[in-house]
């Protein structure tokens, strides 16, 4: 593999946990995550009926991850850990879909207000999803700049009457004031981050932008022009739709880069491109040759397509096997920005995991009434009121086989190593009703035993 080339300056503060960087040394930092993306939904992942020429390009201008998780199988929690660096479910953040008066626990710190503090300009561009009152706002976590809507979904075309009502959650905000927009919301997220990088051309500090886009969650609507560009391509009506979708997120993303190049940032930009979550059962996604979906900790749940790219510091147009996770990207990050990440993140720097082949920590997951852990090539899935099972992912991707009665010290070695870590949980602060507790208990046993993830049970 090629060698990983760190500034001087950046891997003294890495080994020697200073905080000496200059301004002009600082990278740039662009996390662009996308909603509900389905593993094999990408020309680089091996889509051949979606055309994704510019997420393939920046694929091919970095490293990609083959083994990458996020901490959780659905959008809220996963972004929580996402933007604090540290497991969500030791601060309750373990369900999806805050209430009204829930959120992302404020006490905690966030990417933004770590490099907010080391000299950056921060934005978010997107979907929030971390709390609807105005203590959870965006500006109030780190952030100069906010373009987006705070709640997990809306339609991608402004509706006055109904979902863009003046105080509706999932209206568009510009900073704390509701705005309307005009033509297809994954476009305008396109336009906007386009701006911000403009602006952050001339304004003498490195920038963090976080794109977070909802594409390609529901609701399930294209751009009648993408659409026909499918048209005879793509049969299946849903997937015709969501290929729509995820081909205008592709557009998007190659402006983005291209405004990147042009304003000459792209040689100090390190970059990230993944998905919140797996893609979900029946609205098109493909999450091929992973079992599950969205939703539980099978690997169709949580394992996402995941790109670094900097130019000149991680290797380009390879590949890295190694077991990887979103919390990963925030100790990656303060490291370039010149700080020693705090202890309590748990992620491990992506250089050293490039450039030692391996992780050094096993990774969790955990929501409401499921659970999993991976150490290595083994990974154990927990369902409450049922048990567990036990796979070997170096040898069976697809968790077809489950192992725990063959191998009873493995199965013991990983529940101890699991419990440990559930021993440094708290309660969650909200659920998710019985419905869904029903609906997701049954999708894991369903495939653990060998059956369809949904039949025709009524849940």
């Amino acid at each position: 593999m090629k060698k990983i080339i760190v500034p001087a300056s950046l891997a003294a503060v890495a080994c020697l946990g200073q905080s000496a960087v200059s301004a002009a040394e600082k990278p740039n930092i662009l996390i662009i995550l996308a909603d509900d993306l389905g593993y094999a939904d990408l020309g680089f992942q091996g889509a051949k009926d979606i055309p994704t020429p510019n997420i393939d390009a920046l694929a091919k201008s970095g490293t990609i991850f083959t083994d990458a998780h996020v901490s959780a199988s659905v959008c809220s929690p996963s972004r929580a850990g996402l933007m604090t660096g540290i497991y969500q479910q030791r601060f309750g953040h373990e369900a999806n879909c805050p209430p009204p008066d829930k959120g992302m626990d404020v006490k905690q710190k966030t990417l933004a207000d770590y490099l907010k503090s080391l000299g950056y300009r921060t934005g978010v561009i997107g979907k929030w999803h971390l709390g609807d009152k105005d203590k959870f706002h965006p500006l109030k976590r780190g952030f100069d700049y906010f373009y987006g809507f705070r709640e997990g979904g809306r339609p991608y075309f402004h509706n006055a009457k109904k979902i863009d009502k003046k105080g509706n959650p999932r209206a568009i905000e510009k900073n704390w004031e509701q705005v309307s927009f005009d033509g297809y919301l994954t476009d305008v997220f396109g336009e906007k981050a386009v701006e911000f990088l403009e602006s952050s051309a001339t304004a003498g500090k490195p920038f963090f932008l976080y794109l977070a886009f909802n594409a390609p969650h529901s609701p399930y609507q294209a751009k009648d022009e993408d659409l026909a560009f499918f048209a005879g391509k793509i049969k299946n009506k849903r997937r015709r739709v969501y290929a729509a979708m995820v081909y205008a997120l592709d557009r998007a993303i190659g402006r983005v880069m291209k405004t990147l190049d042009a304003k000459k940032l792209r040689g100090n930009t390190l970059v990230f491109f993944l998905s919140d979550n797996g893609g979900p059962p029946r609205t098109g996604a493909l999450n091929t040759p992973l079992n599950g979906s969205k939703g539980i900790d099978f690997e169709g749940g949580i394992r996402v397509p995941f790109i670094v790219s900097w130019p000149g510091h991680f290797p380009s147009g390879k590949k890295c096997a190694a077991v990887v996770s979103s919390l990963d990207i925030a100790p990656t990050c303060l490291s370039v920005a010149g700080s020693a990440p705090p202890k309590k993140l748990v992620g491990e720097n992506l250089f050293e995991i490039v450039k030692n082949g391996k992780r050094d920590h096993s990774l969790f997951w955990r929501k409401l009434y499921f659970g999993a852990v991976r150490l290595g090539p083994w990974k154990l899935i927990e369902v409450d009121g049922y048990g567990y099972a036990l796979y070997n992912l170096e040898k069976d991707l697809g968790e077809s086989e489950n192992l725990s009665k063959k191998m009873p010290e493995k199965l013991a070695q990983l529940k101890a190593i699991y419990e440990r870590w559930r021993k440094t949980l708290v309660e969650p602060l909200w659920g998710e009703g019985g419905k869904w507790k029903r609906i997701n208990v049954k999708r894991h046993i369903n495939l653990i035993e060998g059956k369809p993830e949904l039949d025709k049970i009524k849940y």
